[in-house]
């Protein structure tokens, strides 16, 4: 055979497969304007900073319904009227929130020694002197379900996982079972308290709380977190086959207070148009000062309107909300959807899984949209930005809305170190990169420049002549 021949049937025989291929989109040109907005903000932006460093700072902790969220609601209005924003208010609803009191746990036999442990928001409470018995391990919560009932009443329960970085922080999911149905399967099965493995990555004494809570019924029990390391240390030990006895203490009490919701607009030049929404949420947990989760979040969106604003007025109004008491239910998401969820909303998005650079971009405008979705890939790829899924996006106080139909932008951040911090005494301002902060600005930017806009000078009055 020749090879001009064998070229010959190579070609036929590919070119059925060619022909099948679906030819690629077309290019997508992207707006001078949406590229210069994102080229400044990645350079320039101070915005998002100023407003992490200060609520961290000035506030610190801002546990939903306590005082220290009151106060950083009141700080929020002052700086979002300050930056330009308008029709800055809030809207206040009430909630039931865990204060944590003094908390311990000590193996007593065979081998006496301190661990590290931290209630579990929506916990059950121990006395003064905590509770004492006899610790049984499980390495899942299915191996806990399996069990039989003898083996757990009575007894403390510890939940152990192995749970992997990852960059889209899919590892939560899964490995979030120990903190989110534990507590009810322990109790059912009539134990005396339960600790679990930290839902975090990292190798640091300190523990991962969050919420829980009890369902069905199910009677309280005292829950804590352990610290990754001490979590170990207690495998160890269970692994030497002696019978291993724990007195833990956690207290604390359930306080009924207010909460809200904070919300400031950027107007658009058409205020018929439906409002592009854009997210954080302003609590935090008690442990540290919330930098990650979520002050960053809030300085983030801020900060891309206020450079939209800094540019002119886009067509459509951008709504900033900061919600209260995520932390502890996601009740500043349920409340804005009982008041606002049956108004039209353009586009919503929420920033809240850290500073790090963001990787990738999910949408889902609905395929009527898809050029759209489209043009707002082609302004986020010089920043890295991967174009992801067009029919998916999700978020944390925003996902009731997502589910009820409303269209959504996911800017996804690498969430590789994000579960070393979360929910712990380490998140702190240290642990923001300023130049990876910068990119999110600038990525929302140009998300906003394209979904609210165009964006136009505002058109300033000369003096008039005599």
């Amino acid at each position: 055979m020749t090879r001009r021949l064998l070229a010959a049937l190579l070609l036929a025989a590919t070119a059925p497969l060619a022909a099948q291929a679906p030819a690629p989109p077309p290019p997508v040109a992207v707006d001078p304007v949406v590229a210069a907005l994102r080229d400044e903000a990645l350079a320039t932006d101070s915005y998002a900073w100023d407003i992490t460093e200060g609520l961290t700072t000035e506030v610190g902790q801002r546990l939903a319904g306590t005082e220290a969220e009151a106060r950083a609601r009141a700080w929020s209005v002052a700086r979002l009227k300050a930056m330009g924003f308008s029709d800055v208010r809030v809207e206040e609803f009430t909630v039931t929130t865990p204060v944590r009191g003094p908390e311990s746990a000590e193996i007593l036999a065979p081998f006496p020694q301190r661990l590290v442990v931290n209630g579990l928001g929506g916990s059950g409470f121990t006395g003064p002197e905590g509770v004492t018995g006899e610790v049984v391990g499980f390495d899942s919560v299915d191996s806990l379900r399996l069990a039989p009932d003898e083996a757990v009443r009575g007894k403390i329960v510890f939940i152990d996982h192995r749970m992997a970085p990852t960059q889209d922080g899919s590892g939560y999911g899964q490995f979030g079972a120990p903190r989110r149905a534990g507590p009810t399967v322990a109790s059912n099965k009539g134990a005396l308290a339960l600790v679990i493995r930290s839902i975090g990555t990292d190798r640091n004494r300190l523990p991962h709380v969050g919420v829980m809570e009890f369902q069905g019924g199910a009677r309280p029990i005292p829950v804590g977190a352990l610290s990754v390391p001490d979590a170990e240390q207690l495998e160890r030990i269970l692994k030497r086959g002696q019978p291993v006895t724990m007195r833990l203490r956690i207290q604390g009490r359930m306080l009924e207070a207010t909460s809200g919701n904070v919300i400031a607009e950027l107007p658009g030049r058409d205020p018929a148009l439906a409002p592009v929404l854009v997210a954080c949420h302003l609590d935090s947990w008690d442990l540290g000062t919330g930098a990650i989760d979520d002050a960053a979040g809030c300085g983030i969106v801020a900060a891309a309107a206020k450079r939209i604003m800094d540019r002119g007025r886009p067509l459509r109004t951008v709504r900033i909300v900061w919600f209260g008491a995520e932390e502890i239910g996601l009740f500043g998401g349920l409340d804005y959807l009982k008041r606002h969820g049956q108004a039209p909303h353009y586009a919503i998005a929420e920033s809240d899984f850290g500073a790090d650079r963001i990787w990738r971009v999910n949408s889902r405008l609905g395929a009527e949209r898809r050029e759209e979705a489209r043009r707002l890939a082609a302004a986020l790829a010089p920043l890295g930005i991967l174009t992801g899924s067009f029919d998916t996006a999700e978020g944390s106080d925003i996902g009731p809305m997502i589910q009820a139909g409303v269209p959504a932008v996911g800017l996804s951040q690498d969430g590789t170190r994000y579960f070393d911090l979360h929910h712990t005494a380490n998140d702190t301002l240290d642990k923001i990169d300023p130049a990876q902060l910068r990119q999110n600005v600038a990525a929302w930017t140009a998300m906003l420049a394209v979904l609210a806009g165009p964006v136009e000078p505002v058109q300033k009055r000369g003096r008039r002549r005599r």
